[in-house]
């Protein structure tokens, strides 16, 4: 049975930050159960690289949530903003993809989007806004551009921050939010999804909406934003570029796993995750945080990797988990190998050279801090050198590697 629309707009502030507005909102859903006619909601997503992400599948979950009670989700893959370059969050500008790259990230996404959301066509339309973006001819751009001035967009938070430090806001960036607020008119949305960190470029769209039909008092998108996902490194927001995120395709178990990169997760965001990524009781689960906090993060690793793979890999993936972490030298199934020059080396430099460290200087801070473990045992003078004549196995918190003698 479909629940009332005040258990809706209840049932959305577990993972809505704003609701712009909850009115609107209310006023949508009403004519569309009147009329029986779908609401439309969009959420952008641009591919600037392969992986979609557990950041990405907070406002996805809320998408699935409208599918369930009978609206049609338009996801917009944006192949054509992709190449001008989302500013938002940036205190510089964005690194502009090639084509190719744009284009090869682009078809991965419909694939993962169906691990979370209804892929139905009555409840799923893909639509790439290279479609229209791309038809439009310079005219149309300035028209579009004059629809908006200077100073409106300088007051986007990071446009405003940019401007003040004198660090340099390029003239292609303002036109991104045009550009998004132009998909939702073509794609006439009724309600648009975005994480926190989108509003500004939302609102355009509900602007620009209600400009085309003035004499509708419901053109305008309702704009719901979600809170951003905090990522590994449990200080900044999930991203690819800062390479601080789950993927939703990511392996369930194994080395640098699903699995793995949850249980590396500080104790402090898992409240968070619980709300965000996850529809368990959120009583229930706080409780079991403040007395157990261990097997609150086995309970939400498993979770996610079953509501992502399977109940079976959610199952091996802590069996593994509990094989590797209560035998002594135990190491995952898989592993990476990587080839060392036969000879003497020190741990920092063998860190950096398997990927756990980033540079020697972390890789020195992780052997003091007694992160480092060097075939089970823990690793801790290092100026020693490591005489490599025979496969060893390194570890650096949570992440193994293989080092094989080349």
């Amino acid at each position: 049975m479909l629940p009332s629309i005040d258990d809706q707009i209840r049932i959305l502030s577990r993972r809505c930050e704003r609701i712009l507005s909850e009115e609107d909102l209310r006023k949508k859903l009403a004519r569309s159960y009147a009329t029986g006619k779908p609401l439309r909601i969009k959420l952008g997503m641009d591919p600037t690289a392969p992986d979609v992400t557990l950041g990405h599948a907070v406002p996805l979950s809320v998408v699935r949530q409208f599918q369930e009670w009978g609206h049609k989700a338009v996801i917009i893959i944006g192949d054509y903003t992709a190449r001008v370059g989302d500013p938002t969050g940036r205190n510089a500008t964005r690194k502009v993809l090639s084509g190719e790259e744009i284009d090869a990230n682009a078809k991965t996404y419909v694939a993962q989007v169906g691990k979370i959301l209804l892929t139905s066509p009555e409840s799923l339309e893909i639509r790439y806004n290279g479609e229209w973006l791309g038809k439009m001819g310079l005219v149309d751009i300035i028209k579009l551009a004059s629809r908006k001035s200077v100073a409106q967009i300088l007051t986007r938070e990071d446009f405003a921050k940019r401007y003040a430090e004198g660090i340099d806001i390029r003239l292609h960036e303002i036109l991104y939010p045009l550009l998004q607020g132009w998909d939702s008119v073509m794609i006439d949305a009724d309600v648009e999804m975005g994480g926190s960190d989108q509003l500004f470029n939302n609102l355009v769209g509900r602007e620009f909406q209600k400009e085309e039909k003035p004499d509708d008092p419901l053109a305008g998108q309702v704009v719901i934003v979600t809170p951003l996902l905090v990522g590994t490194d449990g200080v900044k927001k999930m991203s690819k570029s800062l390479k601080n995120y789950v993927g939703v395709t990511d392996a369930p178990s194994g080395n640098d796993s699903m699995f793995g990169k949850i249980m590396s997760l500080p104790d402090s965001l898992m409240e968070s995750y619980y709300t965000l990524v996850t529809d368990l009781p959120l009583d229930e689960m706080k409780r079991q945080i403040a007395s157990d906090p261990r097997n609150a993060k086995v309970s939400l690793a498993r979770h996610i990797v079953a509501k992502l793979h399977s109940t079976e890999a959610a199952d091996a993936a802590v069996a593994e988990w509990d094989r590797v972490h209560s035998q002594k030298g135990a190491v995952p199934d898989n592993v990476p190998e990587v080839a060392i020059e036969a000879g003497e080396h020190r741990m920092a430099a063998l860190l950096v050279k398997a990927g756990l460290a980033a540079s020697n200087g972390e890789a020195t801070r992780k052997i003091k801090e007694g992160a480092v473990y060097l075939d089970g045992e823990k690793f801790l003078d290092f100026h020693a050198a490591i005489s490599i004549t025979k496969p060893a196995v390194v570890k650096l918190g949570k992440r193994f590697a293989k080092l094989v003698p080349a």
